[in-house]
């Protein structure tokens, strides 16, 4: 039986925001003491720096220091509720959000609706690859990944046969985008610095780590001069960035790409394979786009909205973030922040100040960075562009900036410190179920499906659309 539908009591004016990204907290914060309630709804409970996911994954941060939750960081706003919950379906028509948690159902009536839910990794249609290269989305992928990584070390340790030895030292990175980019750096770095002279019987400076994409140079939106200096600067570090290539296989055994310029296959054998290649917006885009006419979502799942970031006949439905399509703004932490900023100023104008009319969105582009390894950075600022030590402090700055709470920046220039004078990094711990967990859960929803089997609690992690049965389920 579906739930009935709530709102907060006392008749003020329901805001709803889908996320608790950049854009869904910084608008959930720009409405602290404004005369409204807010609901923020998502599918987990902490508020993720995604940008320094690969830190995590690399052993430099913990993840607690990039993923405090969301309650601790909304705690004092008295007008502000957290729901925890996947959302399962958006009634443009009704004004309502449905979430679920384990088969627990949440229906919530909205005056304004703020859909902020991100974006996750896209396979360009070869979703089977998942299974063998994680993407970078998630607490659960840098944990994955960083069980991947120390496990390819410890596995060809206790490998006598050289040629598994060379594949398990293999490590392909797919996607040569800031992610990538950073990835790269730091596997590099594990290797050859890190990593150095805690085994026995490898020699860790042998890894070999590739960077492949299909662009014609790595860091596309940066330029090709900083695009270069990144390259040549990954280069002395040991890295084969392969260009102008597209992945067509990726399985257990390695990777196969295609170089568009000679037509030719090549296939590395690799046990430890990411993915950090494109994005797809949530599905959530495409849900509310099927419901209005004259709307579509575009491939990626973004949403087209106007100069107010509203959807076309919807005043009140307002998109944010990755989610947006919006005069070809990129998908960076800032434009999020910004934009959501930007929504709930239009709200409490509306609300508190009866304005009739609305403001045009603007951007201001803070710039682009993107760390290749200790000390060396690249910096895109409009026109200006920094490299080297420079660079390096300036994301320093930035990042610090933005880290939500000051333990979590005091911890973080404290880790970054010791790093940059350390070899050893102190979060390397991996467990079998960081490296299993993802695909286990996976096959444990196709047996329920095929066989009818009724597990434990895994409902949770369902995509949103797959439509399945969410009752709560038992031993």
């Amino acid at each position: 039986m579906a739930s009935t539908p709530t709102r907060p009591a006392g008749g003020r004016h329901h805001v709803v925001i889908v996320g608790a990204g950049f854009g869904g907290l910084f608008a959930a914060k720009r409405l602290a003491d404004a005369d409204v309630d807010v609901t923020i709804i998502d599918r987990t409970n902490h508020h993720l720096f995604q940008p320094l996911l690969y830190q995590v994954a690399t052993g430099v941060l913990s993840s607690g220091e990039i993923a405090p939750t969301i309650r601790q960081i909304l705690r004092k706003q008295k007008n502000t509720r957290v729901v925890k919950a996947e959302v399962r379906e958006i009634d443009v028509d009704a004004r309502t959000v449905t979430g679920d948690l384990g088969g627990r159902e949440v229906v919530l009536q909205y005056d304004s609706l703020i859909l902020a839910a991100g974006a996750g990794q896209s396979y360009f249609g070869n979703d089977h690859f998942a299974e063998f290269a994680p993407g970078m989305k998630s607490i659960d992928d840098a944990l994955e990944i960083r069980a991947r990584i120390t496990g390819a070390f410890e596995r060809a340790e206790i490998t006598t046969d050289p040629e598994e030895k060379r594949r398990l030292l293999t490590f392909v990175i797919v996607g040569a985008g800031p992610t990538g980019v950073e990835l790269a750096g730091q596997v590099a770095e594990m290797a050859h610095r890190t990593l150095r002279n805690e085994f026995r019987d490898i020699d860790t400076d042998s890894a070999r780590i590739l960077l492949v994409d299909g662009s014609p140079q790595v860091l596309p939106p940066f330029g090709k001069n900083l695009g270069k200096k990144a390259q040549k600067k990954l280069e002395k570090l040991g890295v084969e960035v392969v260009t102008d290539s597209l992945v067509t296989n990726v399985d257990a055994e390695g990777v196969t790409w295609k170089s568009m310029k000679t037509e030719k296959e090549t296939t590395v054998g690799s046990y430890c394979k990411i993915w950090s290649a494109g994005v797809a917006a949530s599905p959530l885009g495409r849900m509310v786009t099927e419901q209005i006419d004259g709307v579509d979502a575009d491939r990626a799942g973004r949403v087209p909205v106007g100069d107010d970031l509203t959807i076309d006949g919807h005043k009140e439905i307002f998109v944010v973030g990755d989610m947006m399509s919006h005069d070809r703004l990129p998908g960076l932490a800032q434009v999020a922040i910004q934009g959501g900023q930007f929504v709930a100023d239009v709200i409490r104008g509306e609300v508190e100040e009866g304005r009739t009319s609305r403001p045009a969105f603007s951007y201001h582009d803070k710039g682009t960075m993107a760390i290749v390894s200790r000390f060396y950075a690249v910096v895109k600022i409009g026109d200006r562009e920094i490299t080297g030590f420079p660079g390096w402090l300036m994301w320093l700055a930035v990042h610090m900036m933005f880290l939500v709470g000051f333990r979590n920046r005091f911890v973080a220039a404290y880790s970054w410190g010791l790093n940059s004078l350390s070899p050893n990094r102190w979060n390397l711990v991996a467990t079998r179920q960081q490296l299993h967990g993802r695909n286990i859960l996976r096959r444990l929803r196709e047996l329920e499906d095929e066989q009818g089997i009724r597990s434990v609690m895994v409902r949770d992690n369902l995509k949103v659309g797959e439509g399945r049965d969410i009752r709560p389920t038992t031993d």
